[in-house]
């Protein structure tokens, strides 16, 4: 994990998922993604899964990774229907998968239904090859829910669970970045997304134990990191 304070530039960049996941995103607006993403050397574009194949023709031979996103924002798919998106996703070029878990399963009280979903779809990133993320969307949980849901994780072992989708009433905190570090120890990594458009906010995060930051705002976090070091 880093620290915030000895951080190298270098290695920040190498924690942002670049993102844009705006319903009116256009070519344009990926090809500005993309190039964002090649410039600085960013760890993924997060995007759609309808986008994957442009965006995989437009990051070839950069060494950014695809990353789709699956039943986004709400999460309300059948288990078949998210594993049928992932499929289309890596066969159009994905090698990241987020996806969104069932919340209303979780406030039914299934975790039954939360850790047979998680494990499906682990298992189809697994034999595919690619980085799976596990979405919790903790604005809508209890500290227990997302204990609960790390607990599943750090069995099953995807390889991060992620805060927040951006789209729900608040985003990452520090508290649930800490608690669900604490919970999935060294087993599984911990990615802050929502709500993180500074470097404040995203040194908190990497402090708290994330180690992938999921923003929009990865430019301006950049420029406010320089002038914070060159200050």
């Amino acid at each position: 994990m880093y620290n915030s304070k000895t951080i190298t530039r270098e290695e920040l960049c190498s924690l942002f998922d670049h993102t844009n996941l705006k319903a009116f995103a256009d070519k344009e607006a990926f090809k500005t993604l993309c190039r964002e993403a090649a410039d600085g050397h960013f760890a993924m574009v997060a995007i759609n899964s309808a986008p994957v194949a442009l965006c995989r023709r437009l990051l070839d031979g950069t060494g950014v990774h695809v990353g789709a996103a699956i039943s986004f924002p709400l999460g309300q798919m059948t288990i078949a229907g998210k594993i049928a998106e992932t499929k289309d996703a890596i066969a159009n070029g994905a090698d990241e998968i987020d996806y969104v878990i069932n919340v209303g399963e979780v406030k039914n009280g299934n975790f039954d239904y939360i850790r047979d979903e998680m494990e499906q779809m682990t298992a189809l990133c697994r034999e595919a090859g690619v980085l799976i993320k596990v979405i919790f969307e903790i604005c809508y949980l209890t500290d227990e829910d997302i204990v609960k849901i790390a607990q599943i994780a750090k069995e099953v072992e995807p390889d991060f669970i992620k805060t927040s989708t951006g789209f729900g009433t608040s985003g990452a905190t520090v508290q649930a970045v800490k608690l669900m570090k604490e919970t999935v120890g060294d087993k599984v990594k911990v990615k802050a997304a929502g709500g993180i458009r500074g470097w404040q906010a995203c040194a908190e995060m990497i402090d708290a134990g994330a180690e992938r930051i999921g923003t929009s705002s990865s430019l301006k976090i950049l420029e406010e990191f320089d002038a914070a070091r060159n200050g």
